[in-house]
């Protein structure tokens, strides 16, 4: 775990986020033949079918322990000391590097996994609901949920909230060393140029298929979401032989590390991690964050359980826990990524709260922000994703 950093971070104004599409996706779904052979697990799980029988909630004593499959470094240790102190389960915490992989496992466990809470990305949820992967949620038990923002519940893929609650959303961006790069850079193609120039050979990219791909459409105008083979053969052609030479890290959270010790001079970001990098950085001013245009992602993760959790009086408690405000408040700083609370934007500009740039975003900023699909073509971007690493000796 990192250190405990300034007391917030993340949030869109509520018209703002009224105005966020119903199916956003962080880490899409490229392909479960991507994740350890999912597909075949998949197709002999049915749903409800093939897992352990496992205690349900309802508001009885809490287990001594509790299992969270998550993002790496996504919650506030404070947050999580707290939970202990207050209501004893003891917390062990467990990260994944993609939905696949989230997903893999779980199939494969077939409800014995031993985790309690995970944090799938919303367009994923409808396939692990059918292929019961996840459990439903005693809503009795998370009356805190009176603090979320409605704008950010009844999401497309799970209306009525029956097995997820939103935990964070986000979007892709980039920064860059302004004593690498001297001029200003503010779109996609300004970020492949300097690839391929000031940082040849100093850049890193997120390490997702989709982000990948996105960085040639949204730079070209063209739709990220793409099944037209002749626009997918030509980001394949660009980002083999003309971007990964210039690639020396595929690194999906720069902040982390590279930011703060200036491994990389252009490094393509989701906005909480670059601000927890630049807030990090022994010299913040030597960083640039850009939201680049003409467009570029929106996505948002969510709380859920998983089927077959050990401890679900204390996922549930956990879960009601965290969506009190002073958490929320306590979250948004640690992870940099707008929980969904309401007010959550006024006590964050009350708390003085710095960088609220990557934290609020402007309805005419979400208007440039797509969130991606899951189609036909997911494949083909893992196949492209693949042999741009290889080209760049990833």
């Amino acid at each position: 775990m990192t250190e405990h950093r300034n007391p917030v971070r993340i949030l869109a104004s509520e018209s703002a986020a009224k105005m966020i599409r119903s199916e956003l996706s962080r880490r899409r779904f490229l392909s479960f033949a991507a994740a350890a052979g999912a597909t075949g697990l998949l197709a002999a799980c049915t749903p409800g079918g093939g897992t352990s029988t496992a205690p349900q909630a309802t508001g009885g004593a809490l287990e001594d322990e509790l299992s969270i499959y998550t993002w790496g470094d996504y919650d506030s240790p404070d947050v999580l000391a707290a939970f202990t102190d207050e209501l004893g389960p003891r917390i062990t915490l467990d990260s994944f590097g993609s939905n696949e992989e989230l997903i893999s496992k779980l199939v494969a466990a077939k409800g014995t996994s031993g985790y309690d809470i995970v944090v799938p990305t919303g367009v994923f949820i409808p396939q692990m609901i059918e292929n019961g992967l996840l459990q439903e949620l005693n809503l009795d038990l998370i009356p805190n949920l009176e603090f979320m923002d409605p704008a950010f519940l009844g999401r497309a893929w799970d209306p009525d909230n029956a097995y997820s609650i939103c935990k964070a959303w986000g979007t892709t961006g980039y920064v860059y060393d302004r004593t690498v790069i001297t001029r200003e850079l503010a779109s996609w193609s300004d970020f492949l140029d300097a690839a391929q120039n000031e940082a040849a050979g100093r850049t890193s990219v997120l390490d997702d298929p989709g982000d990948l791909t996105g960085i040639y459409f949204w730079a070209n105008g063209i739709d990220w979401n793409t099944t037209d083979e002749a626009e997918l053969a030509a980001a394949e052609d660009y980002l083999v032989n003309t971007l990964a030479p210039n690639i020396s890290a595929f690194d999906s959270y720069p902040g982390g590390a590279a930011i703060p010790q200036a491994t990389h001079a252009l490094m393509q970001v989701w906005n909480g991690d670059a601000r927890i990098g630049i807030l990090e950085s022994p010299d913040p001013d030597r960083w640039q964050w850009v939201l680049p245009g003409p467009e570029t992602e929106i996505w948002m993760d969510n709380w859920a359980i998983a089927a077959g959790a050990p401890n679900p009086e204390a996922a549930h408690a956990f879960i009601n826990f965290v969506l009190t405000p002073e958490n929320q408040l306590e979250q948004l700083d640690y992870i940099g990524y707008h929980t969904g609370a309401t007010g959550i934007e006024e006590a964050a500009v009350d708390a003085e709260l710095p960088m609220l740039d990557l934290v609020f975003f402007t309805p005419e900023q979400i208007e440039t922000m797509r969130e991606g699909e899951v189609n036909e073509a997911q494949q083909r971007r893992v196949d492209i994703w693949n042999k741009t690493k290889a080209a760049a000796g990833a």
